[in-house]
């Protein structure tokens, strides 16, 4: 074992100890054939696809005291195609929820999307342009409960219309959160959505902004979904569509989720770029498998 300073991205042991179990549980079920335990510690792993996610660096850019490109990609792309990376949400969100004195399942939704530009390496056949926003690139929906925690999400070509959206959450929410009967949606959201929802007993209503109010003004329940955005952005891989596959664009908002989670249920903040240097837990040490 080797010590490492630690990254203000990495998972305290409190934190840890909220994802630890469903990791170990995967790690059990996917023995390597040769009976190899594996070079790096799954914390590690984690650590690493956090790091990434909330510096935006590129893969080859990963710092050279966490497991390397190989090793994080690997992992990566296994829970983002067996949707342990969802598993992780969904009970992180279940935890958020029954301490706040909340079911675990919502009963309202708020439904909004944001368009972002792409990178060079992502597929052209992929993206498109939002007209309306112009904004090339794609287009991240997400459906969001009244805490701002995320439900569903869905990543489209930019040009995609928010009806398409909408209907892929509205799908998404009956499917994870069934006791959802209520969902809020702005007037990018047509009545193809409304009806959509009523063949999934979900009632959605559009709400409409007041015409006397000038510039971004806050409307009651639905800023959830902007504060929720907000939040997203401040992980630098989501301020543009790096991915080059769409399913990576939706893992890289659970990790975010899981992150944003974790410190939650811990008590704990993300350091900033406010952080006076060399204050604070984020240079403490950690260990590192060797």
């Amino acid at each position: 074992m080797s010590e490492r300073k630690r990254y203000p991205s990495d998972l305290s042991d409190e934190r840890w100890a909220l994802i630890e179990p469903v990791i170990t549980a995967w790690k059990t079920a996917h023995p390597s054939v040769s009976g190899h335990q594996g070079r790096y510690e799954m914390r590690e792993i984690v650590n690493a696809i956090l790091y990434q996610g909330r510096t935006g660096c590129q893969w080859d850019y990963l710092p050279h005291d966490l497991p390397p490109r190989g090793a994080t990609y690997y992992y990566f792309a296994k829970w983002r195609d067996d949707g342990t990376d969802q598993t992780i949400n969904e009970l992180l969100r279940c935890s958020v929820r029954e301490r706040a004195g909340r079911l675990e399942d919502p009963s309202l939704v708020v439904l909004d999307t944001q368009s972002v530009h792409a990178a060079v390496n992502v597929p052209a056949a992929t993206t498109g342009k939002d007209a309306a926003k112009r904004v090339p690139g794609r287009k991240r929906g997400i459906a969001v409960d009244v805490l701002g925690l995320v439900i569903a999400v869905v990543v489209l070509s930019a040009s995609a219309h928010d009806n398409e959206a909408g209907i892929a959450l509205l799908d998404t929410v009956a499917e994870r959160a069934p006791s959802t009967v209520k969902a809020l949606v702005d007037q990018g959201f047509k009545q193809s959505v409304v009806l959509h929802g009523r063949s999934l007993g979900v009632d959605v209503e559009i709400v409409e902004r007041n015409p006397q109010d000038v510039g971004f003004v806050p409307q009651p329940i639905r800023w959830r979904v902007e504060q929720t955005f907000g939040i997203l952005i401040m992980h630098r891989r989501l301020v543009r569509d790096y991915e080059s596959r769409p399913a990576s664009s939706v893992s890289r908002v659970h990790w975010a989720e899981t992150d944003r989670m974790t410190r939650r249920l811990t008590g704990t903040t993300a350091a900033s770029w406010r952080t006076p240097a060399g204050v604070g837990p984020a240079f403490g040490l950690v260990r590192a498998a060797a």
